[in-house]
């Protein structure tokens, strides 16, 4: 399902408009985004949590060549599902 598909879900569920589902999920994500860019976790309750995580440096390869190269030490989103999701998708 793509972003589409699913704006076409909830806006027949719910009896809006696409144009306001959109708008709806649109706001949703980057409010989410921005939270956790600052640091915030974002706690959907049976859903999931999306959180900031430091990954640190390391050594990776070169796949062209097979040299050795320093990959840096980074801050990336990550997402832990919960548990009624994971019970669903089991």
């Amino acid at each position: 399902m793509n972003k589409q598909q699913l704006i076409e879900k909830i806006a027949s569920e719910t009896n809006m408009s696409k144009a306001q589902t959109e708008n709806l999920l649109n706001c949703a994500f980057e409010n989410i985004k921005k939270a956790v860019k600052k640091g915030d976790d974002v706690k959907l309750v049976g859903f999931g949590t999306f959180t900031k995580a430091k990954r640190k440096a390391r050594t990776g390869r070169n796949p062209q060549t097979g040299k050795a190269i320093k990959i840096p030490a980074a801050w990336a989103p990550k997402f832990r599902a919960g548990a009624e999701f994971k019970a669903l998708v089991k």
